[in-house]
């Protein structure tokens, strides 16, 4: 899904995704005609989501000028009729996405040409946090999750199934996966390679997650500029785990806490069919009000992307 400046008079409509208030906007509209290049901003979807639902995201960044790349990644997304368990397993495909996107977009008749190489961003929550990160040099290990997990309470978040397939597949479905199956096996050879894109300048991180399986010299390493934002609150992509450690060991990381914020505030607003059969996705804490978290953080992506994709 692109997300783009429209051209003056455009006219909006609501838009609706499945339970999701997924935005306002003119679908199929022209392109504003100036200025004839704009930055890139890619977008990567959480665990089991789409990118329609960061559309909030997408939105107050292309109201500032930016193009806006949201992938739905194969197997991991609600934007396909089921889920596939290798789709939820394979974190380190995610990257890959992006970049396949990247270059399908440079090479587009429509959007290519306006696209300012020199000025390329990334964003993700969730595990599109995680793949914000890969994209600029962060490397996994097995062996790293596998000891974490080895000696960390059953209900830890890193080392169980999230709860979007939980009801699907058990972690014995997982062992046999990475076990058994050809396939994954020999995928689970490259989980520890680095996918990193050298066209990506910037990274602006919601909430990721998988911070145990981090090799931490890649993380270390990061050299762009980098922006990490999460919840005190959040029960999935927990702070201490992910977003605290990667902020310490990036000299340009930028690290900022919301309070009170849970995980699923970064998701777009539900209608009211959400809010009721989807309670744990679509609720928020007494005191959090989602619209007000995504145009907070909205205006903070915009900032931080005009300071580092000048």
């Amino acid at each position: 899904m692109v997300w783009y400046p429209a051209a003056p008079g455009s006219r909006e409509t609501d838009w609706t995704v499945s339970i999701f208030n997924a935005g306002t906007n003119a679908q199929g509209a022209p392109m504003a005609a100036e200025p004839a290049k704009l930055p890139l901003v890619l977008l990567s979807h959480g665990t089991g989501g789409a990118a329609s639902t960061l559309g909030w995201l997408a939105e107050a960044l292309a109201a500032n000028g930016y193009i806006v790349a949201g992938v739905n990644h194969h197997g991991n997304t609600g934007a396909e009729p089921s889920y596939r368990l290798e789709g939820f397993m394979a974190w380190w495909d995610r990257p890959q996405d992006i970049s396949a996107v990247l270059d399908k977009l440079l090479a587009d008749p429509r959007f290519g040409p306006r696209i300012d190489t020199s000025r390329i961003g990334m964003a993700g929550f969730s595990l599109g946090g995680y793949t914000t990160l890969a994209t600029i040099g962060v490397r996994l290990s097995q062996k790293q999750w596998q000891d974490f997990c080895a000696e960390a309470s059953p209900d830890n978040p890193n080392c169980k199934l999230p709860p979007e397939i939980a009801s699907k597949y058990s972690m014995d479905d997982v062992n046999r996966l990475l076990t058994q199956d050809e396939r994954m096996k020999k995928e689970l050879e490259r989980m520890g390679n680095s996918f990193r894109d050298p066209r990506i300048r910037s990274a602006y991180a919601i909430a990721p997650v998988l911070g145990p399986a981090y090799v931490k010299d890649s993380v270390a390493g990061i050299q762009v500029p980098l922006r990490i934002v999460v919840g005190t609150a959040d029960d999935q992509a927990i702070p201490e785990t992910t977003a605290k450690p990667v902020a310490a060991l990036v000299p340009k990381a930028q690290l900022q806490l919301l309070p009170g914020v849970t995980h699923y505030a970064f998701l777009s607003t539900c209608t009211m069919v959400g809010r009721t059969v989807a309670r744990q996705i679509c609720s928020d804490p007494e005191g959090v009000d989602r619209s007000a978290v995504h145009r907070q953080v909205g205006a903070d992506a915009v900032q931080f992307f005009e300071r580092t994709l000048r």
